[in-house]
C-alpha cells in the first residue's frame, strides 16, 4: 500500500497558517491534517471550519480534519462548504450514529473516517468499517501535541489490518495519528498503518522535506 504522510497543523504557526499549509505541499506531504478540538470533547480549543476555508487556496493537498468535537454531524455542512476533502470523527461520541454519521459525511460529497480513542477497543471500529473511507487510531491521548507514542496501539492496528483483511477490505485507509516520530514510523506501518500523522516531528525538523520522505519510508 501507498504510505501517506499528513503532518498535523497543530504544530505549525497559527499566525502564518496559509504560508504552512503551502510549505507542507512544497516539502511533500499528502494531506493537511487539521485538528479541529471544541474545548468540550477534548479540553483545548484550537480552530473550526472559518480556518479550513482560509487555508483552503494556499494548498491543492486533501484537508483531512479530525472533528474532536461534540455532535460532529451539526457541523458537516460547513466543513463541506469550508473545502474539507476528508472528515473523520469519534466513534465514542457518535456512539449508535457512527454509520449514519459517516453516510452523512459522504452525502456532502467528502471522504469519511471513524476514530477511536487509546483506551477505546479496536474492535469498535468493527462494525463501522465497511462505512468508512479510512478508520484512525489514536496513539496517544487526543487534546495536545509532543506526546508519547502509546505502545499498545501497535496490537490494535495489526488487529484492525488482519480484520479488514479476512473481510475483504484489506486496503482501507488506517491512518494512526500521534506521538509517531522518525525512529518508531517503521513500526507503525510494520503494524498496518498506511497514513501517518505527524506534528512536532515535522514542524520541528530542520529539515522538513527530508522527514516528510523519512516518515513515508523512503
Amino acid at each position: 500500500m501507498d504510505i501517506k504522510v499528513a503532518p498535523s497543523i497543530l504544530a505549525g504557526d497559527f499566525a502564518r497558517m496559509g504560508e504552512t499549509v503551502g510549505r507542507l505541499e512544497q516539502n511533500g506531504a499528502d494531506y493537511v491534517h487539521c485538528d479541529v478540538m471544541d474545548g468540550n470533547f477534548v479540553p483545548p480549543i484550537t480552530f473550526g471550519s472559518q480556518m479550513i476555508g482560509h487555508i483552503r487556496p494556499h494548498t491543492r493537498l486533501p484537508l483531512d480534519c479530525h472533528l474532536m468535537v461534540l455532535h460532529p454531524e451539526t457541523h458537516l455542512e460547513s466543513f463541506a462548504r469550508a473545502g474539507a476533502d476528508i472528515v473523520t470523527v469519534h466513534a465514542e461520541e457518535c456512539r449508535g450514529r457512527i454509520v449514519q454519521t459517516l453516510n452523512a459525511i459522504k452525502g456532502y460529497g467528502m471522504k469519511a473516517g471513524a476514530v477511536i480513542n487509546p483506551d477505546t477497543p479496536v474492535e469498535r471500529l468493527f462494525d463501522c468499517a465497511e462505512f468508512a473511507d479510512m478508520l484512525l487510531l489514536m496513539s496517544v491521548v487526543p487534546g495536545w501535541g509532543g506526546q508519547k507514542f502509546i505502545p499498545s496501539t501497535l496490537a490494535k492496528l495489526e488487529k484492525l489490518r488482519s480484520f479488514l483483511i479476512r473481510n475483504g477490505r484489506g486496503e482501507l485507509d488506517i491512518e494512526v495519528d500521534g506521538g509517531i516520530t522518525e525512529e518508531n514510523v517503521k513500526d507503525v506501518i510494520s503494524a498496518g498503518a498506511n497514513v501517518i500523522v505527524a506534528g512536532s516531528a515535522v514542524f520541528r525538523s530542520a529539515d522538513m522535506k527530508g522527514t516528510i520522505a523519512r516518515l513515508r519510508g523512503v
